[in-house]
């Protein structure tokens, strides 16, 4: 069976890249043949990819030259720079699906409406992999109805997708973790941790502001919070270290893919996203036995922490009952350590490759027997 995994570009450094590594590299190792396609490589590829994954992006061109050279101007000239980038992903898109010939295509791009477009003559073959919440898709105005076949990462928002696209099919089927982590971190460790890209959907300034509370009165004055990863907002969240007077407490590292060392560094995960689809790294943290603390918003979080038992979800924006729910985690090591337990549990029994992967290939028997 062939495979197409389509996404916006593979380079960047995220969770949503993550996982299509991740779910590739399993579909390949299976023995499946497996083809990703990515409209942009702007960097070299952070997540390493199986060998028998085959890669393709739209590649940037020689520059012709001669009367061939002028032809291309006058038709880059007449036509605006938007419609011509259009045309050249149409262009690869239409070459790679006349050679691949897949038997399947997992589409996770966000944006290009011009490529939907495409896959609606494929739509019986085709699967959406929807990676954010309903409010943020209706927030960007993206059209789901090119699409016949749509896979959400969690229940939450199914039935507000399902009435919106009432001619849709909806699946749930949540990201994995390649393998569970061997080793468990210790819950003696003082440090916070949390990672993610350094933007507005990520909500690192508000968990500056939470850790400012936590470290009110200073009985929390030999914690840590170790912020990881980059990103537009990364002086502005400098700045506000700066401001509060924070930076003896609070670390901000680059991006790193030793991550699982990070894991194993602290006793806490804090996550303080304002929206999410199903965060791997709150799924990753749980597998290194880290109890977790995150906002309840729409999506995500409440998939993977079970409150009062795995760690705490806390009403979206309250940032005084977020701090105190982290300084009763920091307070009590034994907690942590019962709290970190239930997390790994709930990670290998509902995010493993096993679980997922059997539910991927149902799908693909489901669509085979409906053509």
């Amino acid at each position: 069976m062939k495979i197409l995994m389509i996404y916006d570009d593979i380079s960047g450094g995220g969770g949503a890249e993550r996982v299509i590594c991740n779910l590739s590299n399993s579909f390949a190792v299976d023995g499946y043949d497996m083809m990703v396609f990515s409209l942009e490589l702007r960097n070299i590829c952070p997540y390493k990819y199986n060998p028998d994954v085959k890669i393709n992006f739209i590649k940037t061109k020689t520059k012709p030259k001669g009367f061939v050279k002028i032809l291309h101007e006058i038709k880059r000239l007449i036509m605006p720079i938007k419609e011509w980038n259009a045309r050249e992903k149409r262009v690869h898109f239409k070459s790679i699906i006349s050679q691949f010939n897949p038997d399947f295509i997992i589409c996770h791009i966000h944006f290009d409406n011009n490529l939907a477009q495409m896959l609606h003559k494929m739509r019986d073959k085709t699967i959406k992999v929807i990676h954010c919440s309903f409010d943020a898709y209706e927030k960007w105005n993206i059209d789901l109805n090119v699409y016949k076949n749509i896979a959400l990462l969690s229940a939450h928002d199914r039935d507000k997708f399902q009435a919106k696209y009432p001619n849709s099919n909806f699946y749930v089927i949540p990201n994995f973790l390649p393998s569970i982590a061997d080793l468990n971190t210790n819950p003696a460790q003082k440090v916070v941790l949390s990672v993610g890209r350094l933007t507005d959907q990520k909500g690192f300034l508000r968990l500056i502001d939470i850790w400012n509370l936590v470290q009110n009165g200073g009985k929390f004055a030999d914690w840590k919070l170790k912020i990881v990863g980059d990103g537009e907002l990364k002086e502005q969240i400098l700045a506000k270290i700066k401001e509060l007077n924070l930076e003896g407490s609070v670390e901000l590292k680059p991006f790193t893919t030793q991550i699982e060392k990070e894991y194993l560094s602290a006793s806490i995960y804090a996550m303080s996203s304002h929206f999410e689809g199903l965060p791997m790294v709150l799924i990753e943290a749980a597998s290194h036995a880290l109890p977790c603390v995150a906002f309840d918003v729409a999506t995500g979080p409440s998939d993977i922490i079970a409150d009062g038992a795995s760690g705490y979800l806390v009403a979206d924006d309250d940032l005084q009952e977020y701090a105190n729910k982290l300084q009763i985690l920091m307070s009590d090591e034994g907690l942590r350590a019962q709290m970190g337990a239930k997390s790994k549990a709930i990670a290998r029994d509902k995010f493993s490759k096993e679980v997922v992967l059997k539910q991927w290939l149902e799908l693909f028997e489901k669509l085979k027997k409906s053509e």
